[in-house]
């Protein structure tokens, strides 16, 4: 059998079978991307979890809002060779932004280099704040990114926490920990015997808020009491 954790090892391996079993962890809707037929009977050889991350932007510009209210010029950056988040997260963001006041503008890196590239375009065309649209290889990259944020003295909000604990200032998403624990599970359960046909797409419900007090300091950002008292940790 097969786990993939992410989106596009997910995509390829469905692609390339029909009959291995597949246990998935995407962040976007299984049943847009073609990987199952419902959420409650897949159907097919594939299973596993929905974490969501596109389905928060909204959520993640209004707690950014709270906590720098005075940030208006967004930048917003997408990696265009993850198709399905870019897509999402442009489709989403905009309307969000409209509605507290917020203006976007959008930038695309999908390399390291080109994220050097992007924080160079920012330190000549000064940004209030920085929204990260939710990607796996950004986590990845979460020193570059926090070091670059820091320099620049840009707020940060990304969708995992692992980026903040590098230094990025908010977070809010799903607990990936915790998903991908799921995807050990039903791993397990189909090496039992269990199809994944029978095996309803879990739907992430578990989600976070961490905020890094101490970038926070550094950016001069005095943190609300009452988003400190949501958060679901705060580094210091």
């Amino acid at each position: 059998m097969i786990a993939t954790p992410g989106n596009t090892p997910t995509r390829a391996a469905r692609g390339t079978t029909a009959t291995i079993p597949i246990v998935f962890g995407v962040a976007e809707d299984p049943v847009q991307l073609g990987l199952v037929a419902n959420l409650a009977r897949p159907g097919g050889n594939a299973t596993g979890v929905n974490f969501f991350v596109n389905e928060i932007v909204a959520k993640r510009l209004g707690l950014l809002h709270e906590l720098v209210p005075k940030a208006t010029r967004i930048a917003l950056l997408i990696n265009p060779l993850n198709t399905f988040s870019a897509e999402a997260t442009l489709k989403e963001a905009p309307e969000a932004a409209r509605s507290l006041g917020l203006q976007l503008q959008v930038f695309k890196a999908g390399t390291s280099s080109e994220i050097d590239a992007v924080f160079g375009a920012l330190a000549r065309e000064p940004t209030d704040a920085l929204f990260l649209a939710g990607d796996a290889f950004y986590a990845s990259r979460r020193v570059q990114l926090a070091t670059l944020a820091a320099r620049e003295r840009i707020p940060m909000t990304v969708s995992a926490r692992e980026l903040v604990e590098a230094g990025a200032l908010i977070s809010y998403g799903t607990d990936i920990a915790d998903s991908f624990r799921q995807i050990g599970v039903y791993t397990g359960n189909i090496l039992k015997g269990t199809k994944p046909a029978d095996l309803p797409v879990v739907q992430s419900t578990k989600f976070e808020l961490v905020i890094n007090l101490q970038t926070a300091k550094a950016l001069g950002l005095e943190v609300p009491p009452t988003l400190l008292a949501r958060a679901d940790e705060v580094i210091e």
